[in-house]
This record gives C-alpha cells, structure tokens and sequence, in this order.
C-alpha cells in the first residue's frame, strides 16, 4: 500500500466493526469470552511474610507445559479476535511504515586495519549485509567516502545476515570482529530470541567456515565490534559467555584457532557484576569490564602476549565508576572520583593509580553529565548532557574546548568512537524529533563540519512538523523535561489524542530523537511526547538517584505530572490520553494504571517488567542479582515493604482500568514471559470495568520481539492498530 502523502493528514481510518463493547452490545455476542485463567494455590516465600499468589503456576521455565502454552494460545488468539475486524486499518499502518523506510540502505563507512566496512540492506532484505573493501591511509583520514563520480571499490562481503537467517523463526545477528590482518572474521548469531549466542569464525580468504565455536555466548549489541575481540596475534579471541541458569555475563574465555577447548581466564563470582569486552585505542590491551550498578573494575589482557597473567587497573571499591582507554602511553578514564556527573582524567600508564597524577581533560560540573568519551591523537570527544539534552563537547590536542551547537529546542547528539587513533576529525550523530538522523565530521582545526549521511525518511518533509521543549512540574515542585512533536496541521486546543511515553529507570535517557513510525500517529493528528523522568539521567546523575530505590514512586508521580501537565496545556484531549512504555517502562505503565487509571483511554505496556517483588526475590531469574542496587533488595524489610508498595502485579485492585495492550516474547530473557502473563490473569479477574485487556506473545522472539528490519514493523503496526481501535470507540468503564 502507498505511504501517506506527507501533504496533507489522512483521514483517521477507523475499524470495520467495533470489538470493544459493555455487556449488552449488539456486537459484543461476535466475540469470543476472553480467557479466564485458573486459579491454583501457590506461596510465595521471603523473610518479611509469605504471599499468596494463584497465577504462579504460568511460570514454566522449560517453555513446554501444555496448560501453560494453551492460556498463551488463548490470549493470542482472543487478541485476533477483537482486533480482527482491524485488519484492513493494520495493514494500511503497515505500508505507511514501511513506505518510510529506504529499501536499500547502508552504514557510513568504519574503517580498520586498511579496510572500510559498511553494513547494507538491499531492497526487501530482513537483515544486513556486511562488505568491505581496501583503503589506503589517505582514504582512512578522510572517512572512506567515495569522491564524487568515481566507481564504487571492488567489496567483499564479510557476512550476510539473510543467508545466515535462512531456516530460522527468529535470527539475530550479533556482534562481529575481524582479526588484525583482516583473514578471519568472527561474528555471534542468536537463532532463539533468549540472547544467548553462539560464536562462529570464518575464514575470509577461502570462504570456508571453521570448526571452531561457542555457546551460551554475550552477543552485545547488534553489528557491535567489542563483543568478540582478537589479540594481535591473529590467532586468538575473548569472548563473554553466561551463566546457564542466570544467563548473567559473568566470564571471559580464550580461544586459540583449531584448538577444541577454550580457556577460561576470569569468572566474576560476584552477582552485582556483568561483565564486557573492549579493545583499547592504542590496540595495545583487551579492556574486561566489569561492572555493578555503583561500582566497577577494568582487567586488561596483553593483546600482544594473550596468555599474559591479567592485570587490574583501579581494584573495584565502594561508589566508584570507572571505564578508561589508552593511546600513546596513556590512560584516558571516564569516573566519578569527585564528580558525581564524571569527568574525563588522563594520566601515564604507570601512575594511573596515583591519583594526583590524574590531569582534567573535562572537569567536574555540576551542570553537565559526560555520559562516554573517544580519543585521538588529535582530540578528546564527549558525550556531555546539559539542561536534559545530549551534546559533544570537543577539546582539541591543541586549543581551547569548545562545545558543538544545536539549533532545535529538543535534540540529541551522540559521538562515535572511530577505530583510527589519527583522526583529525569528530564523528557524531544528531537527530531531534523532526530531523532524521545524520552522521557528521567535524574538523577539529577548523571546526568545519561535513554531513557524511542523512538517514533517508521516504515520503517526509520535516517543515510540516514541529517539536518543542518545556517543562510539567512535579508534585514537590521539581520541573520535569517533556519533548512534544506534532503535524504542524493539529490544533493545539485540547483535541487532538496524545500519547505519553515515559521508561525512567537504569538511568537510561530516552533521547529526543527522530523515529519515523511516530508518522503514522503524528499524521492522523496525534500529539507524541516523550517524559522524561526521574529514574533516567536527562538531568545528572542526581537525576537517575532520585528516581531508584527508595525514591521509585517519583518516577511514577512524575509521569502523572507529566500527563496532567499536557492536558491542562492543552497538548491534547482529556479523554483521549494514551500512555506506553516497555520493559521497566512496563512497570512505569503498571504502576500509573494502579495509581491513576482515571488519566488513560488506553496504555500500551511492551514486555513489562511487572512482578518486581518475586523476581528481586529469586536469584535464578536473569537481571536479578546485579539489579539490588536499582530497586532494593527485599531480603532488607524496608526494601521489600517499598517494592511490595508499588509493584504493579502486587497492587492490582477492583477498579475500573483503560483498555489495556500487552505485548511479550515467549523466549525473553530480560522479563520473562510469565510476569505480563499473571499480570493479565489477575487483572482480568479483579477489575471491573468492560475495556479491552489483550495480551499477545510472540512465540518465536525475545526481549526485543521481532528481529528483521521489515519484521519488526509489524509489531508497530500491531500497538497503533489497537491505539486506533481505542480512540475510535467509547470508553466501557462502569
């Protein structure tokens, strides 16, 4: 189906039949009863009082249980009964998102070790397709970007993805690294959605893939170059594997080429820790992270002698953070040692201990957080975030620092580390709610900076939409950031529907940045807003404190203040209020339906995070052990009397809720399965009201749901088809 012409917004398509309906509706008798499940007696033990809990036995950790599978089946099955009749409206969403997607697109060039490496997706491709070709050092300089009108280098391909893919339900390709002298590439792939990946080599030259593997593997992030790195001998690689039952990245181990057993060379014994990999700038040393919610420790491995007895750079102690890099006999390291907001020290290698010796590179402020850094022998970059918004701060090997300037009032900027230690130039990204993203360099002497890449957005004209910047206060009065972007064309007179996203945890900042399936809502003259709470880091790191353990409940209380906020202000209508979040957004959802279920038509809650009182209580479940810091460990009784005050699954009462869509993956690793699904189970059987309550579960998938580029639409599509469905019929509270 075409895509919307961005001139004019579409009339609102609206469902065929409505399928949301108080007992007594004529169309009601269309509909299957929703699935009501069955109430089994099971204690939940802890120190401070055990509970009852009826739902426990949808947790099946073998995933085979056939009462267990038949309930998710039902739900499924429910949901496509009532959305059903929306079908048409799901599939127009759907080309609308698709037809802002450029069918054929690539990366900006990353070059490495005498090679440019670019990832592209070719019209109708799910997943990416890695090539390569040879630079000279002229070319590396300049960022590999073809003059214009010459021929396209001669490429390899490094790894295709959709080959990869084929014969899989779910395919995710994780990270990827290729040895020093370019002959061998090795890459992770998870086939199951659980994130545990597995290790695969290949040799370049030849094509031909070798014995050599590994299972139960960290993947890192997708297309990542540090989950799996080479020393320099181009014959041995670290990997992070997981534990089997926590699935936590607790070990680092090294494999030699052709040998048929690995080395474990550490194991972090200690919960709290996840550990991760990294190769220094200077190639010199393999970085082992290893890193707590208040503390952390760097390892470093001798890339040039990997069997080398490891070496600890700062030994871990209480509230201190700490990650570093190292170039030309230095240690560059980002901390909070008397910086509460970090800073960026160097110092020689051999008095990194001393800390006298350390000298700023970017001082302590108050005022400004440094979230990452990259260096060259030119510059040190940073990530800093000032008034709520991302921004790089340059400092020059030579010259005064200076910070990059924005023109928009919500923006992000987010700088990418290049492996070149001799980059005269800064890469970064920008992208605000209305600019698609765009990678530049900036010439550090010159400060001229150069668009490498504007990401292409099909059928979009950025002047028809409008982002603003402002502030909701908080009940005890502090001033809460909002992003809102509109169609310039919607009335801002309390009309319009609007939907508030709101995560708040991990002190994860949920950037102002642009996302082109927002058009679909945006152009049918829906309002967006992001809230940027307390709980994530918009404002410092005094921010992510006052929004974690027993400070909580304000991330809560500032999304409804939020939401109050946009409706006085007119942002939108109060009786077409829209709220959605995932994962620990997810328990943002099921906390402000509890608490205020009277400010939402309806809430959109991805793989929440929903039982948070019996997860924090079993140390088996993934996350638990390293997240005491985050929510509080409920062995401690005040912990536990404040996690049991607002988790969502523990707090459902009889009351009238919202319509309510819940999304989950059968094989998620990071909520698992079982917690929206005894979440619907007791809310389908305490509330009183007749709205809509879905739960979907995608069976083949995990945390992320579904993998490939097009795939994944169809899951965007899915939630805004139900967001339409709900604003098109009346609200069926009693």
């Amino acid at each position: 189906m075409a895509a919307t012409s961005p001139t004019a917004p579409p009339a609102r398509a609206t469902a065929t039949a409505p399928a949301s309906a108080a007992p007594g509706r004529p169309e009601e008798a269309a509909l299957p009863p929703p699935p009501a499940a069955a109430q089994r007696p099971y204690t939940i033990k802890s120190p401070h009082g055990d509970r009852s809990d009826p739902y426990y036995w949808l947790r099946d950790d073998t995933r085979k249980d056939p009462d267990v599978l038949g309930f998710l089946e039902a739900e499924n099955a429910y949901a496509r009964a009532v959305l059903g009749p929306d079908h048409a409206v799901e599939e127009k969403l759907l080309g609308e998102l698709k037809g802002h997607i450029q069918d054929d697109d690539e990366s900006v060039p990353v070059v490495e070790d005498h090679y440019a490496y670019v990832a592209r997706f070719a019209t109708g491709q799910e997943q990416p397709v890695i090539v390569r070709h040879k630079v000279g050092p002229v070319d590396a300089r300049a960022g590999a970007q073809p003059n214009a009108g010459a021929a396209r280098p001669t490429e390899a391909v490094v790894l295709d993805g959709n080959e990869l893919a084929k014969g899989h339900a779910f395919f995710a390709l994780g990270g990827y690294a290729v040895s020093r002298n370019g002959q061998y590439v090795a890459w992770l792939d998870d086939t199951v959605g659980r994130r545990q990946f597995a290790l695969h080599i290949k040799d370049l030259r030849t094509g031909k893939l070798l014995a050599d593997t590994a299972s139960n593997v960290s993947g890192g992030f997708a297309l990542a170059r540090d989950a799996v790195v080479w020393a320099n001998d181009n014959q041995t690689l670290f990997y992070v594997g997981k534990d089997a039952t926590t699935l936590r990245q607790d070990r680092v181990f090294r494999h030699t080429l052709g040998q048929p057993h690995d080395t474990q060379v550490l194991r972090e014994p200690d919960g709290q820790y996840y550990v991760g990999l990294h190769p220094t700038k200077s190639r010199r040393f393999i970085a082992i992270e290893l890193g707590a919610t208040t503390n952390s420790e760097v390892q470093l491995i001798d890339a040039d002698h990997p069997r080398a007895p490891l070496k600890i750079v700062l030994p871990r102690e209480v509230d201190h953070l700490y990650t570093l890099d190292h170039l030309d006999g230095k240690f560059f390291l980002r901390t909070n040692a008397g910086a509460k907001n970090f800073r960026i020290v160097e110092v020689a290698e051999a008095k990194v201990k001393d800390r006298a010796a350390w000298r700023d590179v970017i001082a302590a402020s108050p005022d400004a957080l440094v979230e990452s850094f990259t260096l060259s022998r030119s510059f040190v970059a940073a990530t800093v975030r000032t008034g709520g918004l991302a921004r790089v701060e340059v400092v020059p090997s030579k010259g005064p620092a200076f910070l990059v300037d924005a023109e928009e009032p919500a923006y992000t900027m987010d700088i990418e580390d290049v492996p070149d230690p001799d980059a005269r130039q800064v890469r970064y990204e920008y992208t605000s709610p209305v600019t698609p993203r765009t990678t530049f360099e900036l010439d550090v002497a010159t400060r001229h900076k150069t668009s490498l890449k504007i990401q292409p957005v099909p059928h979009y004209d950025a002047s028809q939409y409008a982002v603003e910047y402002v502030h909701a206060k908080a009940s005890d009065g502090t001033l809460i950031p909002v992003s809102v972007v509109y169609r310039k064309s919607t009335p801002r007179d309390g009309t319009a529907p609007l939907l508030v996203y709101g995560y708040g945890s991990y002190g994860a900042s949920i950037d102002p940045a642009f996302d082109a399936s927002r058009l679909a809502l945006l152009d049918r003259g829906w309002v967006w807003a992001i809230a940027h709470i307390r709980g994530g880091q918009e404002m410092g790191r005094a921010w992510y404190e006052a929004g974690k353990l027993m400070h909580k409940r304000n991330t809560f209380t500032d999304f409804i203040a939020a939401t109050e906020f946009l409706v006085g202000e007119k942002y939108g209508a109060k009786d077409q209020v829209f709220a959605m979040g995932r994962s620990a957004g997810g328990l943002l959802m099921g906390a402000v339906l509890n608490m205020r279920p009277d400010l939402y038509r309806g809430v959109v809650a991805g793989v929440p995070f929903v039982d948070a009182v019996t997860t924090m209580l079993d140390e088996s479940i993934p996350l638990t052990t390293n997240e005491f810091d985050e929510w509080g460990n409920p062995k401690d009784k005040a912990a536990y009397d404040y996690m049991l005050s607002y988790s969502p699954y523990d707090n459902v009462k009889p009351q009238a809720y919202p319509s309510i869509f819940v999304t989950t993956s059968l094989w998620d690793s990071q909520v698992q399965y079982f917690e929206p699904a005894k979440w619907v189970a007791k809310l389908r059987a305490t509330k009183t009201d007749h709205n809509l309550l879905l739960l979907e579960t995608d069976m083949a998938a995990g945390h992320g749901g579904k993998s490939g580029r097009f795939d994944r639409l169809r899951d965007t599509a899915r939630y805004m088809t139900f967001l339409l469905h709900v604003h098109d019929h009346r609200d069926a509270r009693t």
